[in-house]
C-alpha cells in the first residue's frame, strides 16, 4: 500500500468561514498516482475547524450557517468562556469532528455524491487564522 501526504494552506475570515477544498484534495489524488484506496482530510487544533461535505449550493450554505449558531451559541454561558471566550468554537469541533475520510478513491479519481457535493473546511475559531490542512492518500497503483 501507499500513503501519499499533502498539506493545503490557506487564511480564513473568521467563525464559521466556509472553504471550499473540493478541487485541491481532486488535484492531490491525481498527483498521488493512487488508483484505488481513499483519502482523509485532517484538520489540526482543537478549535482548527472542521471538515465537511455537503451540496455547494448558496442557501444551503447559509442554512448549516444559522443551524450551527443555533445548535451551539456563542456566549450561552459556558465554563471555558472563563478562559478565552471560545468554547462555542471548541463544542463546534467536537459535534463537526475535525477530520472525515471524505471518499474513496476509484480509478485514480475521488468519488463524490454527485455535482453539487464538495468538502469544505469550517472555521470554527472566533477570528481569521492562517490554516493548514493534511490530506492523505492511502491505497494502490
Amino acid at each position: 500500500m501507499k500513503v501519499f501526504t499533502r498539506e493545503l494552506r490557506f487564511s480564513t475570515k473568521g467563525e464559521i468561514d466556509l472553504v471550499d477544498v473540493t478541487h485541491e484534495v481532486e488535484r492531490i489524488v491525481e498527483e498521488s498516482g493512487i488508483q484505488n484506496g481513499q483519502v482523509l482530510v485532517f484538520v489540526p487544533g482543537a478549535t482548527g475547524g472542521a471538515i465537511i461535505t455537503i451540496e455547494h449550493e448558496s442557501g444551503l450554505l447559509e442554512d448549516f450557517k444559522r443551524i450551527l449558531k443555533e445548535l451551539i451559541p456563542k456566549g450561552a454561558g459556558y465554563l471555558h468562556d472563563r478562559i478565552d471566550d471560545n468554547a462555542h468554537s471548541h463544542l463546534r469541533a467536537s459535534l463537526l469532528g475535525g477530520q472525515a475520510s471524505a471518499s474513496p478513491v476509484v480509478d485514480g479519481r475521488l468519488v463524490r455524491g454527485g455535482t453539487w457535493q464538495q468538502i469544505f473546511f469550517v472555521e470554527l475559531d472566533v477570528r481569521p487564522r492562517h490554516r493548514r490542512v493534511v490530506v492523505q492518500v492511502m491505497g494502490g497503483e
